[in-house]
């Protein structure tokens, strides 16, 4: 589902980004596939640096599809980027990746909190963050975050999803699986 960037994935990701659906969506847009190749080289080097944590979504051919990435990082705290191809919304690979990334942020690299700023515009992607279980809006939590990110143009809402609330979200869908299989039994 997830694996680190190689360049190997670029010709396949830079032709899916390249969507008029996608595109405007993304953070880091490159025009050409030499610009994307270089992004994508800065984006390796500074996850070894510990700056930033990125990977590739692929689907169930091991094909890349997309990437999810934890920016902006201070301390135990980051902002989530993440895209996929047009071809794969709608089909349940964004909630899987998601999982997966916060699943490793969470319990193998120590982060505590990781925030989605999200276009006011993009209506999508906020109806898509409202339906994650671990997720909440974080706009009278965070006040002066949100401020910060409101200076200029584009307005953004902000949403939250905290170690703990995911960590009641899988508890809770362990707890779930092992009830079922009792009432199996």
């Amino acid at each position: 589902m997830l694996k680190q960037r190689e360049l190997s994935d670029c010709a396949d990701l830079f032709e899916l980004m390249q969507h008029q659906d996608v595109y405007p969506y993304v953070r880091q847009k490159t025009r050409y596939f030499d610009e994307f190749l270089f992004t994508t080289k800065q984006a390796i080097e500074e996850e070894e640096r510990g700056e930033l944590v990125s990977r590739t979504i692929l689907d169930e051919f091991d094909q890349p599809i997309g990437t999810i990435s934890l920016l902006d990082i201070e301390g135990h705290y980051g902002f989530l980027g993440t895209w996929l191809g047009k071809p794969y919304h709608g089909k349940g690979y964004n909630n899987l990746a998601k999982e997966a990334f916060f699943s490793e942020l969470f319990f193998e690299l120590g982060f505590e909190s990781v925030f989605m700023k999200i276009r006011q515009t993009n209506i999508r992607s906020q109806k898509a963050a409202e339906k994650l279980p671990y997720a909440f809006c974080a706009d009278e939590l965070r006040p002066t975050l949100l401020e910060q990110l409101n200076t200029g143009e584009t307005q953004f809402t902000l949403y939250e999803v905290s170690k703990s609330s995911f960590h009641m979200y899988i508890h809770g869908r362990e707890l779930e699986t092992v009830y079922e299989q009792q009432l199996e039994a």
